[in-house]
C-alpha cells in the first residue's frame, strides 16, 4: 500500500519505479522492487532510532521516572491512617425446618 501511494506522487520512489520500467523489468517485479527498497528504508530508519534514543526507564518507555507526582513521595490522608475494622461478624443463620 504505501508503495503505491508512493507512486502517486513525484517522490524518489516515482523516480526508482520509472528507472525499473526503463530497464524494461516486468511490472510486477518493478512494484516488488519498489516494496523492498522502502521497507529496507524503514528498518534502516527503526535501527537508527533504537540506536539514538537513550535508555529507558521502567516499563520500556524514554522519560518515565522513579519519583511520584503527586506533591510528596509519601502523601498522609487522616483516614489512611486509621486501621481497618476487623471482618464483620456475622449471626450464624437457624436451620431450616422441615415441612411435616
Amino acid at each position: 500500500m504505501m508503495a503505491v501511494v508512493q507512486l502517486r506522487n513525484p517522490t524518489d520512489a516515482r523516480t526508482y519505479y520509472d528507472r525499473k520500467v526503463a530497464a524494461e523489468k516486468p511490472p510486477n517485479e518493478t512494484l516488488r522492487c519498489l516494496k523492498r527498497r522502502l521497507s529496507d528504508i524503514v528498518y534502516r530508519t527503526t535501527l537508527n532510532d533504537l540506536a539514538t534514543t537513550t535508555a529507558t526507564g521502567p516499563g520500556g518507555h524514554r522519560g518515565a521516572s522513579l519519583q511520584s507526582s503527586a506533591a510528596g513521595s509519601h502523601p498522609h490522608a487522616d483516614s489512611s491512617d486509621k486501621s481497618l475494622p476487623g471482618p464483620a461478624k456475622t449471626k450464624p443463620k437457624p436451620p431450616l425446618r422441615r415441612a411435616s
